[in-house]
């Protein structure tokens, strides 16, 4: 008698928003890399360098931005930095909806 297969799930991956520290598919959050040419966003999610990552929702933008970003990438960042990361939330929604 023939085995039936065995159905096997998907591997998701997880991360951590560093905003509002809720878990959720890796996908589904935006990531920020620390390279040696300075904090940049990634999104492809495969630039080499030390990552976190925040939902894309202004809330978690300003908690990250106030001190927990900087604490996660292991630097300081800039006023350049800071500024242009400024700028980027400010095209964010006001409330991200997870569907």
């Amino acid at each position: 008698m023939a085995r039936k297969p065995v159905q096997r799930t998907k591997h998701i991956p997880q991360r951590t928003c560093v905003g509002c520290r809720q878990v959720m598919a890796k996908r589904a959050l935006i990531r920020i890399v620390r390279t040696p040419q300075g904090v940049q966003i990634d999104p492809t999610g495969k630039l080499a360098g030390r990552g976190a990552y925040v939902h894309e929702d202004r809330q978690c933008w300003e908690r990250a931005l106030k001190g927990a970003l900087a604490h996660a990438l292991k630097t300081e960042l800039t006023e350049q930095e800071r500024v242009f990361l400024t700028e980027y939330m400010q095209s964010l929604p006001e409330e991200y909806h997870v569907a």
